[in-house]
């Protein structure tokens, strides 16, 4: 097994939002990230004002995510096909081949996704949570598509912690909230988070919403927390990376 960090996410900028400068400091140590993004959120805004039409939506946020990934290290990104707000009608057969063959190449110890109410409860978040849960049980079998590759054990399977953090970023609080149970101080990492949020141009309005209208914008950003989903549990809580223990 791989000290690596697979990221299994509905759309581009999920991985901004949700983990950019965890996945920037794992990178800078030597550990493989990897990125699996089930749509290129065609249905999305495409900036105001506008940076393209709607049919040039889809390949102008992938180049956005591209350019995202570049700036956190991420080593590999692979996009599926699905469409955007759709994807909870993909066939269970299709999606589960594509995350096993992602799960057996990549063979992280971690899996990061969406938790089954997906943050948001956007339904592509809630879809992904369910498909990744389902793969990461099937990849670790080798009864489920043998010509995928070998079968691969997941140490870990990590969620976003039921924190906003645009509304509460005070590590002494944070840390003492249930379902915190990795509290990631990404300060050292919050330029190159603050670039990949940016690097996703046609999503501004949301970006800077969130992230940077606000006075306490550089504490928002210096803190990840995520909650474990399932597998080994860290040695503390709250954990100061997603593979303590492992």
């Amino acid at each position: 097994m791989s000290d690596g960090l697979l990221l299994i996410l509905a759309h581009p900028d999920d991985e901004s939002f949700m983990i950019a400068g965890t996945a920037r400091l794992l990178a800078d140590r030597g550990v493989r990230v990897a990125l699996v993004c089930a749509t290129r959120g065609e249905l999305g805004s495409v900036g105001d004002p506008p940076l393209a039409t709607r049919d040039a939506l889809p390949a102008l946020r992938e180049r956005e995510l591209r350019a995202a990934c570049a700036i956190l290290g991420v080593a590999h990104v692979e996009l599926l096909d699905y469409h955007d707000q759709k994807l909870a009608a993909a066939p269970i057969d299709t999606i589960r081949l594509a995350l096993v063959r992602a799960i057996r190449r990549e063979r992280p110890r971690v899996v990061v996704t969406f938790d089954p109410h997906g943050v948001t409860g956007h339904t592509d978040h809630v879809a992904i949570s369910g498909f990744t849960l389902d793969a990461v049980t099937a990849a670790a079998d080798d009864r489920w598509f043998p010509d995928a590759g070998p079968a691969h054990r997941v140490a870990r399977v990590v969620w976003p912690a039921p924190v906003v953090p645009w509304e509460e970023w005070r590590p002494e609080v944070i840390g003492t909230l249930p379902g915190v149970d990795f509290m990631v101080d990404v300060s050292r990492a919050r330029e190159a988070k603050a670039a990949a949020l940016r690097a996703h141009r046609t999503q501004h309005l949301s970006v800077d919403r969130h992230w940077f209208a606000h006075a306490e914008s550089d504490a928002i950003l210096s803190t990840e927390t995520f909650r474990l989903a399932w597998g080994q549990a860290p040695t503390v809580r709250p954990a100061p990376d997603l593979l303590d223990g492992l």
